[in-house]
This record gives C-alpha cells, sequence and structure tokens, in this order.
C-alpha cells in the first residue's frame, strides 16, 4: 500500500526520503510505503492551510459538523478492514484496533454535535440598553503532532475540534503508523472537507519542529514523549503561541486492604498489559497493601503468565508486539536494570525468542521507590509493585512521581476513594478500575509533567480550538 501526503487538496508522494511501515509481528512484512514530505511541501501545507482558513471559519457551524458526521459514518463503515490494518501496523490486538477506530467515529460524531449547543455566553451589563455577549472565535491553523500508539483515535480528538470549531489543519502524524492517518485523511476528504482544510505530511522531528517553528501556524497540539514535549512548550513559550501537550505518565495503581482482590488484579493486568503497555495512561507502578500484597501479587503474576502473546490479528491472542525494535529494546533494558537494582520478577522478564518485537508481560516486585523503574516510563507491559502500610502511605507513594497523568484506587471505603479524589496530583482517577480509559466527552489529561495547556477532549477541548471576544453591544443613542 503506497500512502501520500495530502497539500492543499492534493495527493502528493512526498519529495522527501522514503519510508516503509512495517509489521511488528513480522518485521519483514511491508504494511505501506511512502515518502516524506520535504521541508518545501511542509510550507506548502501550512500556506495551504492559511488560504483556506477564512472560508472554513466562515461556514456554518452545521455544515463543518456535516463534514465529521459524513466521515464518521465512512470510519464505522471501515471499522473491521482499519482495524486489521492498525493491529498489523502497530501491533495492538484486532479486538482492540477495532474498537479503536470505531472509538474514533464516535469521537467525530460528539465534535459534530457541538454544532446544536451553544457557541457563546450573555451576560448582563449594569449600563441600560447594553447586553455583554462572549463569542468565540476559531485560533486559526492549528499544527497538530500525534504519535504512534493510537493512530486513528489521538487525531480524532484532535482534528474533530480543530475543526468543528473553525479551523484549518497541518497534522503531523507518527512516522511508524501511516497508514491509519492515510485512511482518516482520505474519509474527511471524502466527507467533503474542502482543499487545503486538512493537510497531513509525514516526516520525522525536522517535519514537527518546521511547523511548531512556523509563523503561519497559530496554535500547537501535541502528544507524545515528556522530553520532546517540553522542549514544544519551551519553545511555543518563545514565540508567544498557544501550545498543547499531552505528555508521559507513571501511572500508579493503589490496592487497599479492603479491596476484591481478584477484581483488582484483573483491573490492574488489564490497565498494564493492554496494547502490550503502549498507553500513556497504562499501570507501571502497583502499591499494595501490606496486607494483601502477597494474595495481590500472586493473582497479578497468575494472570500475566497465562496471557496469550502472539500475531495480533489471531482472535486468542490477548496482547500483541511491541510498535519496533527500539521499543522492544528499550523496555528490555529497563527490566535488566530493574533487575541488577534488586527487583525480584514474579512473572515475565525474560526476553521472548520469537520474531517480531515481542517482550513478556513482567511482574516485578520492587525493592522500594529508589530504583530507575520507579521514576522512568518503560512505555512497555512492564508493572513494579510496592508495599505500603496503610491508605495514607499507599496515596503518598502514588504522588511520588514527576508524572501525574492518571491512578487507580481500588477499596471498598468511600472515604478512602473521597480522599484519593481530593489528594492524588493526576488528572484522570479511576476507582476500582483500571488506570487506562477515556470517554469523548469528559476532559482528558495530566497533571504535574504529564501535560501543559487546556485539556483535550470533551467541551474542554474549545479552551485550546477557540478565542473568545467579549462584546459590549449597546443599542444607539
Amino acid at each position: 500500500m503506497d500512502v501520500l501526503n495530502l497539500i492543499g487538496g492534493r495527493w502528493a508522494e512526498g519529495e522527501g526520503e522514503e519510508f516503509a511501515d512495517t509489521n511488528p509481528a513480522r518485521p519483514a512484512e511491508v504494511v505501506a510505503r511512502g515518502r516524506f514530505a520535504s521541508a518545501r511541501e511542509v510550507e506548502q501545507a501550512i500556506a495551504a492551510a492559511r488560504e483556506a482558513a477564512p472560508g472554513w471559519a466562515a461556514t456554518p457551524h452545521h455544515a463543518r459538523a456535516a463534514v465529521l458526521t459524513g466521515a464518521a459514518d465512512l470510519v464505522d463503515a471501515s471499522a473491521d478492514e482499519w482495524g486489521a490494518e492498525l493491529a498489523r501496523e502497530e501491533g495492538k490486538t484486532l479486538a482492540e484496533a477495532v474498537a479503536e477506530v470505531s472509538g474514533a467515529a464516535r469521537i467525530l460524531r460528539y465534535y459534530a454535535s457541538e454544532a446544536d449547543r451553544d457557541s457563546g455566553e450573555v451576560f448582563a451589563s449594569p449600563r441600560p440598553g447594553e447586553s455583554v455577549l462572549v463569542v468565540r472565535k476559531p485560533i486559526g491553523v492549528a499544527g497538530l503532532i500525534t504519535p504512534f500508539n493510537f493512530p486513528v483515535a489521538i487525531p480524532a480528538w484532535k482534528i474533530g475540534p480543530a475543526l468543528t470549531y473553525g479551523n484549518t489543519v497541518v497534522w503531523k502524524p507518527s512516522s511508524l503508523v501511516p497508514l491509519l492517518a492515510y485512511r482518516l485523511a482520505r474519509a474527511l476528504v471524502q466527507a467533503g472537507l474542502p482543499d487545503g482544510v486538512l493537510n497531513l505530511v509525514y516526516g520525522e522531528g525536522e517535519a514537527g519542529s518546521a511547523i511548531v517553528d512556523h509563523p503561519g501556524v497559530d496554535a500547537v497540539s501535541f502528544t507524545g514523549s515528556t522530553a520532546v514535549g517540553r522542549a514544544v512548550i519551551a519553545r511555543c513559550g518563545e514565540l508567544g503561541k498557544p501550545v498543547q501537550t499531552e505528555m508521559g505518565g507513571k501511572n500508579a495503581s493503589v490496592v487497599l486492604a479492603d479491596a476484591d482482590l481478584d477484581h483488582a488484579a484483573e483491573q490492574v493486568c488489564l490497565g498494564a498489559f493492554r496494547s502490550t503497555g503502549q498507553k500513556c495512561t497504562a499501570t507501571s507502578r502497583l502499591i499494595v497493601a501490606s496486607q494483601v500484597a502477597d494474595d495481590l501479587l500472586e493473582r497479578v503474576a497468575e494472570r500475566a503468565a497465562r496471557l496469550v502473546v502472539g500475531d495480533p490479528l489471531a482472535p486468542e491472542v490477548e496482547m500483541g508486539p511491541l510498535v519496533s525494535s527500539a521499543a522492544r529494546d528499550r523496555v528490555s533494558a529497563g527490566v535488566r536494570q530493574a533487575l541488577g537494582e534488586g527487583a525480584k520478577p514474579l512473572a515475565g522478564a525474560s526476553p521472548l525468542d520469537r520474531e517480531g518485537w515481542f517482550v513478556p508481560p513482567t511482574v516485578l516486585d520492587l525493592p522500594g521507590t529508589g530504583v530507575d523503574f520507579w521514576r522512568t516510563e518503560l512505555f512497555g507491559p512492564v508493572v513494579g509493585a510496592v508495599r505500603a502500610s496503610s491508605a495514607e502511605e499507599a496515596l503518598g507513594l502514588a504522588n511520588l512521581s514527576e508524572h501525574g497523568l492518571s491512578a487507580a484506587v481500588f477499596t471498598r471505603d468511600l472515604g478512602v476513594a473521597l480522599s484519593a479524589v481530593e489528594k492524588l496530583e493526576v488528572g484522570v482517577l479511576h476507582v476500582n478500575s483500571e488506570s487506562a480509559g477515556t470517554f469523548p466527552y469528559v476532559p482528558f489529561g495530566g497533571a504535574k509533567q504529564s501535560g501543559f495547556g487546556p485539556k483535550e477532549q470533551g467541551r474542554a477541548a474549545r479552551e485550546f480550538y477557540t478565542r473568545t471576544v467579549t462584546v459590549y453591544l449597546g443599542a444607539p443613542a
């Protein structure tokens, strides 16, 4: 399959270096091929977005919404086909991949429905004959940079609000997952999106930097690593450019003594091992009340050991490969370092001798919080556990991280659950369910070093993709 860049309504092969998208379960298998956009083509894409911006902003909101609804219908109709392609290029299981594609359609529909909601506010004025209106306008051209791990859902939750609120887009997806980006852009064009409103450019870091730096890009939304995210924040600060970032996570699940241990163990494993742990909201730290720690860890290790690892297209497989050889090597090195620092392996931890970028689901009993594993995000199917003597200590350990994206707490005590809501420094908190998972109609994003700027999803996205104008509307004298 050949994938193309989209620049000003024209599908272009690209003038840059050729790239190949390979199957992480069978690395010799090429899923798609293409060429990166050149610097000149990135410039052209931004120019096309600027040219299209006034017309798209002036398009009635319901007409913009109709495009999103039409694209959602096309995405839904292709869920099985696209899901299989997603599993082949990214590595998550077929069931997860199909669910992600269907979820992207739901996201587009949610943002289409914004046309039926309020678009501003009216306030009373202390002056006779005057009203105060707060209206919202698009920010202009949005530069969107998306990661590999959710190649259609994360783009949908950036592109959907950008378009519904009247912005035009220059989008650079991860070069590891070009095919699903191509599919989504095709669906939006097929649904009637005008030329230049959405521009898709493939590239590496240089293309992302060109988008961030360009004066023709009015705001930047980035999802990716904390290190790159900090650099994007710093650069946008220098330029005085609005920026929204969703970065790393080192998410904790806290299992207290009164928890249902069977349920907690199952949810911890879902949070740690679904999508091969390649979720920013995945569980990687496990904090267990010392009274039940041995029982809980035995259950988690047993469930991890039973997970079926293999080709994500096989219906019986529960966990696929990591996305690349570099990801496999990074995760394996992190496990080796943890073992060298005194961690005890309870499940996994040994390399898998098979074709593809596979690692086993791994459970580690950590000697304490001083090990590098406690601080460093591996972005793989590895969870490390420590013990806590009280609920208060457990919540304190959960906060012992520079990250603050998500957390999970397992308890039957409503008071402890409410205490967790108050004390945990995270943007997303699950009580008695896995740390991963989000709905499109509520805010998503992290605290501390996990996020910067307005939240994504739900109506929170409006705070980033629009600007307000306060209008003092008085009657003529």
